[in-house]
This record gives C-alpha cells, sequence and structure tokens, in this order.
C-alpha cells in the first residue's frame, strides 16, 4: 500500500492557514476585552478625592497609587487609583518622582462599577496647581 503525502499537505495547509486566520482574527478582541474600560469604571460616576498619597506602585500593566481621604462621615478610607502602564505615564512626561508618598493631593476619576472605593485616573492636581494627565480624555471641570 501506497501513500500519497502530496494529496495531504493542501489539506493540511489549509487547516493550518483557516487556524492561523482564526487567531489572527481573535486575539485583537481578547486584548480588547482585557482592556476594556466600560467593563470596569463607569464613565457617568466621576468622583474627586482630595487627600494624601499613602503609596505608589510602578507595576505592570497598570501604575496604581493609593490615597487616605475622608469621606461624608469623617472616617479615612483608602482609594484606589489605577493609571497607564508605567512606560505609556513616562512617555507623557510623568517620571518616578512624580507620585510620592506624603503629596497632597485632588484626583478626578471614574469609579469602578462593583467597588466603592476604586477608580481609574483622569487627572491629578497637587497643592501648587500643578495638574497631571493621566487619561487620553479628561472628564469636564
Amino acid at each position: 500500500m501506497t501513500f500519497r503525502t502530496s494529496a495531504l499537505l493542501p489539506t493540511l495547509a489549509n487547516r493550518a492557514r483557516r487556524v492561523f486566520g482564526l487567531m489572527l482574527f481573535t486575539a485583537p478582541l481578547a486584548a480588547a476585552a482585557h482592556h476594556s474600560f466600560r467593563a470596569q469604571y463607569d464613565a457617568e460616576i466621576v468622583v474627586e478625592v482630595t487627600g494624601t498619597i499613602t503609596e505608589v506602585a510602578w507595576t505592570n500593566p497598570h501604575a496604581r497609587f493609593y490615597v487616605a481621604a475622608e469621606n461624608d462621615s469623617g472616617e479615612t478610607v483608602t482609594w484606589d487609583f489605577e493609571l497607564a502602564s508605567p512606560s505609556a505615564l513616562f512617555r507623557r512626561g510623568w517620571n518616578i518622582s512624580s507620585l510620592e508618598p506624603g503629596m497632597e493631593v485632588a484626583v478626578v476619576a471614574y469609579r469602578a462599577r462593583n467597588a466603592p472605593h476604586v477608580a481609574n485616573t483622569a487627572t491629578i492636581t497637587f497643592g501648587n496647581g500643578e495638574r497631571l494627565i493621566a487619561l487620553g480624555t479628561v472628564p469636564p471641570d
């Protein structure tokens, strides 16, 4: 019995092309889903938090910083603010000293859908009036 491998090759090549094409089509969709702002944050809930930075984490995929602030009841709560990746922030002119523990800040951010003290940062304003922009779009003043 003789097998003709040449007859199988076009079939395998076509299957490989289809699988590769499907991977090319679905990979960006998965990446977009992972980085979906709307899935985690509500663009309709803009919060402004004034307080003191307690911690800064220059980590991937997103840098974060934490702010101790008083809530309406006078209790101190810690807010968790998400930023872009460190490399994206550095390209925008930020540096490792842009945010440091002890700094007094006013943060405008979009609150998370299911976490009351987590938000995605739009702007950070310091006591001297200096303002850093964290997102490509900034909510209206």
